[in-house]
């Protein structure tokens, strides 16, 4: 009993270490190709993307959603889908892990504009869905 309550006086820390976690690991490339029409969107359904909790280990299994306007270049679908099942054993929270798949996106093809969607199945009864755009808001997040 008394284990019980020191856990709910002291509950598990995340500190930088596993905020920051999976954010620089290296990955497979994304490749591109030449893209031949202008003004037109592309989406992407995942339905099975899963990557790991930093904290627990645990698994997180959500579906991610890629929309974006090409502007020269086209993601390659084969190296985008190597490069998403390379998050099944990466340790990082589904935020950072929607971030960084924008960012990545953004960097490997320069689109007009992009955003990712993940919609993460309930664990303790929450479900989370997560946003990133691009371009990024210039507000400020202070």
């Amino acid at each position: 009993m008394k284990k019980k309550r020191e856990a709910r006086k002291n509950p598990p820390r995340y500190g930088e270490k596993e905020a920051k976690a999976g954010l620089k690991e290296k990955l497979p490339a994304i490749e591109t190709f030449s893209n031949q029409f202008p003004d037109y969107e592309i989406k992407i359904e995942v339905p099975e993307f899963t990557s790991v909790c930093p904290k627990t280990g645990l698994p997180d299994f959500g579906e991610i959603f890629i929309r974006y306007v090409p502007k020269k270049r086209c993601l390659e679908l084969k190296s985008l889908k190597m490069y998403l099942l390379a998050y099944r054993n990466l340790g990082i929270f589904y935020e950072n892990a929607v971030n960084r798949i924008l960012e990545d996106i953004v960097k490997a093809c320069q689109p007009v504009r992009a955003s990712v969607t993940g919609e993460f199945n309930p664990r303790g009864g929450l479900k989370s869905v997560i946003e990133a755009h691009y371009p990024r808001s210039k507000k400020s997040s202070a």
